[in-house]
């Protein structure tokens, strides 16, 4: 059975990174005082359980400077990835939810040169190269899907769940190396960059104007483990105010979805939006989950209030703006 392996000092690091050739190396560098630490040395003993071709590795991270140093190591619990002797990533906090998916990720990487073999920029572009080609559909943000640390990609991420996205992130504030090389490698100088099929799609207005004109749905790899209910349920829970339309607020694509747009824009009260036509399951899903059958369909707290005919007549009798 595999297990987690201690490192006794600087030597014994290396000779770990050495033993292990071109397998996948997880070094946890942790300190007893911290109790996330603790924790997280008990996730590593279950991921080497599940894991037999990962190496994993503990550094107490203040018992042997030399190696944190070497490794930049700045707080605990941090990860860093290793094949072929050289980093691949790094991972900051107790996230244990990307720590699996940075694993997996990483596992079918193919390992860099060694730096005597080549020069610095072919190193770069061939872990880029596998980086972008380690999932079907590859999302370089800021931050990850559970925590986006810009706007820009916090709407990315919600584009791709609301459309049920099956895609991997990598968190391109952890490594500037892979934030600045893929700048040049793909010609493209922002951020969130997302790629399918290990060909560039573009960054966050490129996938807006996609989703407008319904061709994202043909490029994204779908997520089959969440049922349409499963979805309807997580749109429903992001905003409090969420109305089910044709189109968009500033683009009604039908004449009652442009009535109640101009009916919930005069209350003032700010609302959430989702246009039925860019997910077709999303469309004959809600029908069936809100026995409902037209559009659009105005929810509150998860609750259906209506549709047009019922908005308006809670408009006349001044219940609208109570009810929001």
């Amino acid at each position: 059975m595999n297990t987690t392996e201690d490192v006794k000092n600087e030597q014994d690091f290396s000779v770990k990174l050495q033993n292990a050739k071109r397998s996948l190396v997880v070094v946890h560098f942790w300190a007893p005082w911290a109790e996330q630490c603790k924790q997280m040395n008990d996730v590593l003993d279950e991921l080497a359980k599940e894991n037999a071709n990962v190496v994993f590795i503990k550094v107490e991270a203040e018992e042997i400077p030399e190696v944190s140093q070497k490794c930049e190591i700045e707080a605990v619990p941090t990860f860093v990835f290793f094949k072929n002797q050289q980093t691949i990533g790094r991972l900051n906090g107790a996230n244990v939810p990307e720590l699996r998916n940075m694993i997996k990720q990483h596992i079918d990487t193919v390992a860099p040169p060694s730096k005597e073999s080549a020069d610095p920029n072919e190193i770069l572009n061939n872990r880029l190269k596998s980086l972008i080609n380690s999932a079907p559909c590859m999302l370089f943000m800021k931050g990850d899907r559970t925590q986006p640390k810009c706007g820009f990609s916090r709407q990315m991420i919600s584009i791709l769940n609301e459309h049920n996205g099956k895609y991997s992130t990598f968190d391109i504030l952890q490594d500037d190396q892979v934030r600045q090389g893929l700048k040049v490698y793909s010609e493209w100088p922002t951020f969130p960059q997302l790629y399918a099929n290990g060909e560039l799609i573009g960054g966050l207005d490129i996938v807006k104007d996609m989703v407008k004109d319904n061709e994202l749905k043909d490029i994204l790899p779908k997520d089959e483990t969440k049922s349409v209910e499963d979805r309807i349920r997580e749109i429903l829970s992001k905003d409090r105010v969420i109305l089910f339309m044709k189109g968009e607020p500033s683009g009604p694509r039908c004449g009652f979805s442009r009535q109640i747009v101009d009916i919930l824009n005069k209350t003032g009260v700010q609302y959430a939006h989702f246009d039925i036509l860019s997910d077709e399951d999303i469309r004959q899903g809600l029908k069936k989950f809100s026995d409902w059958p037209t559009y659009p369909q105005l929810y509150v707290s998860g609750e259906l209030i209506g549709g047009l005919d019922v908005v308006k007549e809670m408009q006349e009798a001044g219940e609208l703006k109570d009810a929001l």
